[in-house]
């Protein structure tokens, strides 16, 4: 696969605003090396919009004493298009989550951590592709007993 020309809509654009700007920059280094189209969905969110997610057993961050890195800027969720279709294609995220990991060694100074893969603490330091790092973290959730909590749209930065 090549990669696209893509760019971000005013929409995704809209949804880095009080993000970090290491990791603003690194999302518009990655639109540019993915094979695919994606948008940013969630940038920064206030404890309300977390609390209401964590209620909701979409995330497994409380808000309060378990802090998203949604809540500090920190963090982006990504949605990807094929064509105008949106899909959930697990797939097309590790595709992304390896043009962010690109984009991030690139820009230097930052770790990167995925939730398709929470048992790597960065990617960066990963030698595999995005999706063996799945494979490998629903194996390892599957061999504790435990059902794995697949978080693929969701991309995190953190200071070395």
């Amino acid at each position: 696969m090549t990669m696209g020309n893509f760019e971000f809509s005013k929409r995704s654009r809209s949804k880095m605003e009080g993000i970090d700007t290491r990791l603003v920059a690194i999302s518009k280094m990655a639109i540019k090396r993915s094979v695919f189209d994606f948008g940013i969905t969630c940038g920064l969110r206030t404890e309300a919009e977390q609390k209401a997610l964590y209620a909701a057993k979409a995330s497994q961050c409380d808000g309060v004493k378990n802090k998203s890195k949604h809540q500090s800027g920190m963090a982006v969720d990504v949605a990807v298009y094929i064509g105008p279709r949106l899909s959930w294609e697990s797939n097309l995220y590790d595709d992304v989550c390896d043009a962010y990991v690109s984009a991030a060694r690139q820009h230097g100074g930052v770790g990167l951590r995925w939730g398709g893969a929470w048992h790597i603490d960065n990617m960066l330091e990963y030698e595999g592709t995005s999706e063996n790092a799945t494979l490998q973290y629903v194996d390892l959730r599957r061999s504790q007993g435990r059902r794995p909590f697949m978080d693929s749209v969701h991309l995190e930065i953190f200071d070395l």
